[in-house]
C-alpha cells in the first residue's frame, strides 16, 4: 500500500470531496479508485477492509483508513496545515465543523424531494449569509492575517474556500455582503496547489446532478 495515497469512493462529490481538496492543497498527488455499482461497495465490505462497512476509505501510510473527520485529520497534521499548538488546532476544529455543517446542507440538497428544496435552498443562504460567513467574516478582521488561523495557511482556510464555492453554487452573490471573504476567496484560489485543482481537468468532482444522484441511491441503496 506504498506510494500515492489510494481513495475509494464514488465519482461524485460526498464525503470524500473534502478529502480531494486538502491532499490537493498539501500538493499530494493520489489516485481514485471509483465504486461504480453495489456489487463494488459490496466487494469492499466483503474483503474486510471497511472498519464500519462504510466510505469514504482512504489507502495511505500503510492504513485504510476510514471516517471523515479522522481522514482529514490525519492529512492535515501529515502536512502541516493543523496550526502550531493545541490551541491553533482547537479553533482550526471550530471553523472546519462550521464549515463542516454548511457544507454538509448543500450536499444534501440534490437527494431532497422537489418540493422542499426552494425551502432548502432557501435555508442554506439564510444560514450561509446569517450563522456562518459573518463569522468568517470577523475572524479574518480581528485577526488582520491573510488566514484564519495563525498566518499561515491551514484546513481551515482550505475548508473555507470549498464552502465558499460550493455556497456560490446555490446562489453567486452569496458573498456580496463580505468583502473580506471576497479577497479571502481570490487569495486562496491563486495558491499555486489549489489554482491547479480549480482548473478543468483536475480530480475536483463536478456539483452533483440528478445522474448523481441516481447512481448514489442505487449504490447505496437509499
Amino acid at each position: 500500500m506504498a506510494g500515492k495515497p489510494k481513495l475509494h469512493y464514488t465519482k461524485g462529490r460526498g464525503k470524500m470531496e473534502s478529502i480531494r481538496w486538502l491532499l490537493a492543497a498539501a500538493g499530494v498527488e493520489f489516485e481514485e479508485e471509483f465504486i461504480e455499482t453495489k456489487e463494488d461497495l459490496e466487494k469492499l465490505r466483503n474483503d474486510g477492509v471497511l472498519l464500519f462497512q462504510q466510505v469514504p476509505m482512504v489507502e495511505i501510510d500503510g492504513m485504510r483508513m476510514v471516517q471523515t473527520r479522522a481522514i482529514l485529520s490525519y492529512i492535515a497534521a501529515k502536512y502541516n496545515l493543523y496550526g502550531k499548538d493545541l490551541k491553533e488546532r482547537a479553533w482550526i476544529d471550530m471553523y472546519v465543523e462550521g464549515t463542516t455543517d454548511l457544507m454538509g446542507m448543500i450536499m444534501y440538497l440534490p437527494f431532497q424531494p422537489a418540493d422542499t428544496k426552494e425551502k432548502n435552498l432557501a435555508l442554506i443562504i439564510e444560514r450561509a449569509t446569517t450563522r456562518y460567513f459573518p463569522v468568517y467574516e470577523k475572524a479574518l478582521k480581528d485577526h488582520g492575517q491573510d488566514y484564519l488561523v495563525g498566518n499561515k495557511l491551514s484546513w481551515a482556510d482550505v475548508h473555507l474556500l470549498e464552502a465558499i464555492l460550493m455556497a456560490e453554487e446555490c446562489k453567486p452573490d452569496v458573498l456580496f455582503a463580505f468583502p473580506l471573504l471576497q479577497a479571502f476567496k481570490g487569495r486562496i484560489s491563486n495558491i499555486p496547489t489549489i489554482k491547479k485543482f480549480l482548473q478543468p481537468g483536475s480530480q475536483r468532482k463536478p456539483p452533483t446532478d440528478d445522474k448523481m444522484v441516481a447512481v448514489v441511491r442505487k449504490i447505496f441503496n437509499i
